[in-house]
């Protein structure tokens, strides 16, 4: 009677055992689905109150250096968490270079602006001097009348989300998803 009890309580946490673990992947599983359901909102992937506690879930897994969730049955594929902290405005690239302070990141127009004429003239006269606010001051023709031109610099803007996944959704498109 005794080996009998024994061996039932062994079997009733052998099964006990492969529920939980068969439980946890199916959540593990679940939830991979609901991300990339939520990513794939054209509207965002927080948009709806439904989405935010699995997207959440994700920034803080994916900040953590995780791998992106798994779900079975959808075509997807995403990078590797990325950080890019600097963006720029319209009408502007971003630079990274080496300055007295190190690495230093830089945002260039990526047309020539007209600026002050003074900067012209310094270049002409041979002194070499610029402030850093313009890259290759230069006399351009426009409009009928000369014009000092150059490539403005300005300051690069911090994101206030640095890291990224790319996410690809069957195949369908590349989509940057911020966190």
């Amino acid at each position: 009677m005794r080996g009998l009890f024994f061996q039932t309580i062994v079997a009733a946490l052998g099964f006990a055992s492969l529920y939980t673990i068969s439980e946890r992947s199916a959540r593990a599983d679940e939830w991979g689905c609901q991300v990339i359901l939520c990513l794939s909102n054209p509207g965002g992937p927080t948009q709806y109150g439904e989405c935010r506690p699995p997207i959440d879930k994700l920034w803080s897994w994916l900040s953590r250096g995780h791998s992106f969730p798994t779900c079975t049955g959808v075509g997807f594929q995403s990078s590797r968490p990325r950080y890019e902290p600097y963006y720029c405005n319209a009408g502007y690239r971003l630079s990274a270079g080496y300055g007295p302070r190190g690495s230093e990141a830089t945002c260039i127009s990526t047309s020539l602006q007209v600026v002050s004429n003074s900067l012209c003239q310094r270049d002409r006269d041979g002194d070499g001097s610029n402030d850093g606010s313009a890259i290759s001051p230069r006399w351009q023709r426009e409009n009928g009348r000369y014009q000092c031109m150059a490539y403005t610099v300005a300051r690069p803007l911090v994101r206030e989300k640095p890291r990224y996944v790319d996410v690809t959704i069957d195949g369908v498109g590349k989509q940057r998803v911020w966190f």
